[in-house]
């Protein structure tokens, strides 16, 4: 048996166009932080199953076997795991078997050990758990399999596995954890990849041109540091996507106007971090947070929580820009501090506040190419 392979990925944080970057070819800005997600990829022994899946999130592995359907529990194990807590794994899974199937390459027995750093006390903290077991399950894979795959690659074969789950997050997340650091992202068209790879097949799809999809890393901001509280609840990103379509308040000029005034302010936060001004990256922070009060205003989302509301005006207070992060409704709120200002008063202040500082750091970014954005007149992956 070949030696187990292990691979993990971290975190993220989003900085800027939330709910904007869900519409294809929109901006946002995320950061990869240092807490992980770690998946090792073994061999096994093929009557015990062709797939085991054992994490730190669930009492007892389970034991999955290949049909024509895909993926399913073997008798006496859970099924709704594989369409619950085991989902984008067991998604990434597929998607790398259709992929070696179409190119005529054997498959193997496997068990993957899954243990995630993004959770306290079995709650995720909202750090994009679901990117970086899809982006770690991906990398190990593909690697215990002798796959050589660059960093777009890999990004790639994590995208078309995450939208056979769920097309309407962005997949900023994802670019994060793949590139690390301070990347800006704009999404493609999920909805068309997962209706490409089902009508042309993954291979095909893989590398295929995807219209609007760009990712560019940028510098991190000198001269002030990221820090992160924690509102002490859960929120799910699929549910408050799918819920702000319903809402009248996304519709006609209110959308429009939001949708432009997110592009002006992360056109922002690039532009200052690229050209190092830092006060300028500051007001486009409290921007952010402005926009995302408003939109939560205008469609009564629930974005804004008491606690985020609570973390963001201790933070000001104490010298910083802050924001929520990400989707909101509870989960994680950034601030940005100026070095010259005490992080300690601003930790005390928050957890006084019921806000919960986490130790993070920012992740180093990958030497990855740049990504840049195809403009086609046909905006299909299968184009």
């Amino acid at each position: 048996m070949s030696a187990p392979t292990t691979r993990r990925a971290p975190g993220k944080l989003m900085v800027a166009g939330e709910y904007a970057v869900l519409e294809p070819g929109r901006p946002a800005v995320a950061v990869a932080v240092d807490q992980y997600v770690t998946v090792t990829v073994s061999a096994t022994a093929a009557e015990e199953a062709d797939v085991v899946v054992d994490s730190d999130l669930l009492t007892h592995e389970v034991g999955l076997r290949r049909t024509r359907q895909g993926l399913r529990a073997l008798p006496g194990h859970d099924p709704s795991l594989v369409s619950g807590v085991l989902s984008y794994v067991v998604s990434v899974v597929e998607t790398i078997e259709q992929l070696r199937t179409e190119q005529r390459l054997s498959l193997a027995s496997v068990r993957l050990s899954v243990r995630s750093d993004l959770h306290r006390g079995g709650v995720k903290t909202g750090l994009g758990s679901s990117a970086a077991v899809t982006a770690a399950t991906t990398r190990a894979l593909a690697d215990h399999y002798g796959m050589r795959l660059s960093t777009e690659d890999s990004f790639r074969l994590a995208m078309l596995a995450a939208v056979r789950v769920d097309a309407g997050p962005s997949g900023a997340d994802l670019a994060a954890v793949t590139w690390r650091g301070w990347v800006s992202y704009r999404s493609p068209d999920r909805h068309a990849l997962r209706e490409a790879s089902h009508r042309h097949g993954i291979a095909h799809t893989w590398k295929q041109p995807w219209p609007h999809l760009a990712i560019r890393p940028l510098p991190p901001p000198a001269g002030l540091a990221l820090h992160v509280g924690w509102s002490g609840s859960p929120s799910s990103t699929t549910a408050l996507v799918a819920d702000l379509a319903t809402r009248p308040g996304w519709e006609g000029a209110p959308r429009a106007r939001f949708l432009g005034d997110s592009d002006q302010c992360v056109e922002a936060v690039e532009r200052a971090l690229r050209q190092d001004t830092p006060q300028v990256l500051l007001d486009a922070v409290r921007t952010a947070r402005a926009l995302l009060d408003r939109l939560d205003t205008e469609t009564a989302l629930g974005i804004v929580t008491p606690s985020l509301h609570r973390l963001c005006e201790v933070a000001e207070s104490c010298g910083a820009a802050a924001k929520p992060s990400g989707a909101g409704g509870g989960d994680c709120g950034i601030a940005l501090l100026p070095s010259h200002r005490s992080a300690a008063l601003l930790h005390r202040r928050w957890t006084a506040a019921g806000i919960t500082p986490l130790p993070l750091r920012v992740v180093s970014g990958a030497t990855a190419p740049v990504l840049e954005a195809r403009t086609v007149r046909d905006a299909s992956p299968s184009a």
